[in-house]
């Protein structure tokens, strides 16, 4: 019942994908202004995936606020579907984090990124949001989308992309489930990224028990 989820935001078009968890079923929403599900086999941690272009509208999902967020741009897990799994040893090593992700991107002939508060406090944030209503999404209940709360820390995005993961014990398992995702995947090669916040909360009233948020981003 793990879930990930990524967001690219460059210049005004929304991508988003939902995915659900052991099935490996994934729906969303595919590119282009479609309001027809996509649904595309995943690996056991299931993904999500959204992305924004600054200078188009096409395709563009927008979330009203009071927690009116479009249908079928979260999900929540069942009742005990995470019950077995032991958290107690989950933590996130921001450093270590991005060290893993840099050595990713330097096989593939990438840059390596360097740890940005902004985008943190954004990528904390979301996972606040997500963990106090129990679900996966790249909307926020207040309506944001990621490049909104990207804006609000201040940082002044070129370029800002989000992957989301619930339900995952370390920080190898989210890793390996992105790189194993094409729409994660995408974010973590971004070749223009050039920073990123993450963050991890956790809390074990939930159903999901975690939340992680990788932002990546480049600044004007």
């Amino acid at each position: 019942m793990c879930r990930i989820a990524s967001v690219t935001a460059m210049a005004g078009c929304l991508v988003a994908a939902c995915s659900t968890g052991p099935s490996t079923l994934s729906t969303g929403f595919a590119d282009g202004g479609s309001d027809t599900p996509s649904i595309t086999q995943l690996t056991p941690s299931a993904s999500l995936g959204y992305s924004a272009n600054r200078n188009s509208t096409v395709g563009t999902k927008v979330a009203s606020l009071n927690d009116q967020i479009p249908v079928g741009t979260f999900e929540t897990a069942p009742k005990g579907a995470l019950s077995d799994r032991n958290y107690s040893s989950t933590r996130l090593d921001p450093d270590r984090a991005i060290a893993v992700i840099n050595g990713y991107r330097a096989q593939n002939g990438l840059k390596p990124l360097k740890l940005n508060a902004k985008l943190s406090t954004a990528a904390k944030a979301h996972s606040r949001d997500l963990s106090k209503w129990d679900r996966i999404s790249h909307y926020g209940s207040d309506g944001s989308n990621p490049w909104d709360r990207v804006k609000r820390t201040g940082y002044k995005p070129r370029l800002a992309a989000e992957n989301v993961g619930t339900g995952q014990i370390t920080f190898d398992e989210v890793m390996r489930g992105w790189k194993e995702s094409e729409g994660h995947n995408k974010n973590l090669l971004l070749a223009d990224a050039r920073e990123a916040g993450l963050a991890l909360v956790q809390d074990p009233r939930t159903e999901f028990k975690s939340f992680w948020t990788l932002v990546l981003g480049t600044r004007m």
